[in-house]
């Protein structure tokens, strides 16, 4: 079948290759025949290598599809199903998943992803991107990591679901816990950014500031619910607008770089949330005083994976775009064959860009 392959970090081209094959399903695996598979930025931070992944192994991470076949012990979900994959799922048994209601903070869903790799080129073992393998025709996975969802629902759309909607509405709904009438700053106006700006809207937020450095994806963060969008270096006037100059309530920062994560902190106000939803290289950081993390009493919050229990989130979500509350279809910006992949890639920062979406 066709995948497209990481040869090696870092790169900015994947190979498409047409001899990748899957190993036998074992049991509690599922394997799934993928619909549609969403073009991430996380992706590109593989290949950059901001995300470690050891190459050969297949990308991709935000997939829909239907099942195909399942594993011995493997109940809620038969051949025919159709299914968003979850890149780190839950157990179900461990204490994040049972007893601190954290399950995407769950290592035993995380770790089992790429405990046993799917693909093969001849003898060769390739891995996956968080073990889903999305940018494949198809892929195995454990069965903690499909979400069974209604046949009605549009493929397409599910796929998104599968990380960037849940990342960024999740992010605010669920992490920074956006309340209604207040202020917030969504810094990065793209897929996720987008996703967290719809979050906000959804959660009552009575404005919404969006900044980027491409006003095409201002106007675009206009139509998905921002109440301004900004360039850089219009900010602080917008700060003074909407926040008489104090901070607003909620900042969730959804680039990944030290100096937006610390921008983002400076514009909190006093016993507000920053947010950090972005994924920043690991060598990387930003430093704060002893003295203002007392003095300004403002909550410094990680965002992983909106901290969602995908069980259930992934429909409620899907819920929230049946009503007309969260517009999937229009994040949606292009849709590509797997050979387009790498077009698609180079195209992540363009300004008409919120979502490409592989059609297989």
């Amino acid at each position: 079948m066709l995948a497209a392959i990481l040869e090696t970090v870092p790169t900015d081209q994947l190979v498409l290759r047409d001899d990748v094959t899957l190993r036998d399903i074992a049991p509690g695996d599922v394997r799934v025949k993928i619909a549609h598979s969403g073009v991430c930025h996380s992706d590109l931070s593989v290949m950059n290598g901001t995300i470690p992944q050891p190459p050969p192994c297949v990308l991709g991470h935000e997939g829909s599809g239907v099942v195909q076949d399942v594993g011995d012990g493997v109940t809620h979900v038969a051949p025919g199903d159709h299914v968003i994959i979850a890149f780190s799922p839950p157990c179900g048994t461990c204490a994040y998943c049972t007893g601190r209601g954290q399950p995407n903070l769950c290592l035993n869903g995380f770790f089992a992803m790429s405990a046993s790799p799917q693909f093969r080129r001849g003898d060769e073992v390739v891995g996956a991107m968080t073990g889903c393998g999305t940018f494949a025709e198809e892929t195995i996975v454990p069965g903690i990591a499909v979400v069974g969802i209604d046949k009605d629902i549009p493929l397409d759309v599910a796929a998104l679901v599968g990380c960037g909607v849940t990342t960024g509405v999740g992010a605010s709904i669920n992490t920074a816990k956006v309340t209604p009438g207040s202020s917030v700053l969504v810094i990065g106006a793209g897929g996720v950014g987008i996703a967290a700006i719809q979050g906000a809207r959804i959660a009552g937020a009575a404005e919404i500031v969006a900044v980027d450095l491409h006003e095409g994806k201002l106007n675009r963060a206009k139509a998905f619910g921002a109440t301004h969008g900004v360039l850089p270096d219009d900010l602080p006037g917008a700060v003074a607008e909407v926040t008489g100059g104090e901070g607003f309530d909620y900042t969730l920062e959804c680039i990944g770089m030290p100096t937006t994560m610390r921008q983002a902190f400076d514009l909190t106000r006093r016993g507000g949330t920053c947010c950090i939803v972005g994924v920043g290289r690991a060598e990387e950081t930003f430093e704060l005083s002893a003295f203002e993390m007392f003095f300004s009493e403002k909550i410094l919050i990680g965002s992983m994976y909106g901290s969602a229990d995908v069980r259930t989130d992934f429909n409620r979500f899907l819920r929230l775009y049946r009503s007309g509350q969260l517009d999937l279809e229009g994040m949606i910006s292009r849709r590509i064959k797997l050979d387009e992949v790498n077009e698609a890639l180079g195209a992540l920062g363009d300004a008409d860009v919120i979502r490409q979406v592989i059609d297989f």
